[in-house]
């Protein structure tokens, strides 16, 4: 079988995969086999693991390639996987990647690194990068909110222009419509091919990047159906439900975007849904609380309510 790599034609939803752990904080492989299923079953087109969203600063580098196998081995294939590779030393990167490139991914993701500050110094970053790497493909994550180092247009126009092998990008900055216009059009222009465009920030302005010329997402939400569907009904040119199916979940998609506490309500519902065992994040990290597991109950129920109402 031949190994599936991301390129600048990919499209649809990767879903960002959190990484399951039990209720003492160990590794759940079991859980994580489970999960893969979940996400096949909604229809994803591929998975990113290892991201922010995957608590991978709190894995060692054995439980890194651990995961990984388990998710390559479950997926066996039938979608690409994305491992996220960020690090300080590009040694240890570059390492990373080539594992997990025999392991079977489809690519990789790298984020800058927080002490980049200066266009110069950004692009000199992935320029070592892309050294390391040599020709693994590359997802670029722009995610100015969390990671604090800004790509102008201009400096992302230049580095894709310069480095081939970066052929997707992880638009997370907001506002960010306008920018991902004027990206969109440099493919054609300056940039002189087409580069893989998914969204990020738990898909709140999904059906408008997707009008704005997103190939799809990349993120991570407790119904990944959504996702798929609203993706799937715009690029088929329906914008009008894709706007339902969207606002119909937007009241959760909102409270789990809540800053620190999100990951924790993600995996709350994904457990409740079945497609983890256990809620738990590996400590530090924060734990619902009755009053938050409430809300979430309420938002489910109108949500289903709103969705019987649309014939979903």
């Amino acid at each position: 079988m031949t190994q599936q790599l991301i390129d600048g034609d990919s499209r649809g939803v990767y879903v960002i995969a959190p990484t399951p752990f039990d209720d003492a904080g160990a590794l759940d492989l079991e859980s994580a086999a489970r999960m893969c299923e979940f996400y096949l079953g909604h229809g994803a087109t591929g998975l990113t693991i290892l991201g922010i969203m995957g608590e991978a600063p709190k894995l060692t580098p054995a439980e890194s390639l651990e995961f990984t196998r388990t998710v390559l081995k479950t997926v066996n294939n039938r979608i690409p996987v994305i491992v996220g590779v960020s690090s300080p030393a590009l040694n240890l990167m570059g390492s990373l990647s080539r594992e997990v490139m025999e392991l079977g991914a489809a690519g990789v993701m790298v984020a800058p690194m927080p002490s980049l500050k200066t266009d110069s110094a950004i692009a000199g970053y992935y320029s070592a990068v892309m050294k390391e790497l040599g020709d693994i493909p590359v997802c670029l994550q722009d995610y100015p909110q969390t990671l604090g180092v800004h790509f102008s247009t201009e400096l992302l126009i230049r580095i894709f222009s310069e480095h081939p092998g970066i052929c997707m990008l992880k638009h997370e900055d907001s506002p960010g419509l306008n920018k991902l216009s004027q990206f969109r059009a440099a493919c054609d222009t300056t940039i002189g091919r087409r580069v893989s465009v998914l969204v990020g920030n738990g898909a709140l302005f999904l059906p408008e990047e997707m009008a704005r010329g997103a190939d799809g997402a990349m993120t991570g939400f407790a119904f990944p159906e959504m996702l798929v569907q609203v993706v799937n009904l715009a690029t088929a040119g329906d914008t009008e439900r894709a706007a339902e199916v969207f606002n119909a979940y937007l009241p959760m998609v909102r409270y789990e975007l809540q800053p620190g506490l999100g990951l924790a309500v993600r995996k709350y519902v994904l457990a409740q849904r079945g497609a983890i065992a256990s809620a738990a994040l590996r400590a530090p990290g924060p734990r619902l609380t009755d009053a938050d597991r409430a809300e979430i109950k309420i938002l489910w129920e109108r949500q289903n309510k709103r969705l019987a109402e649309l014939g979903l």
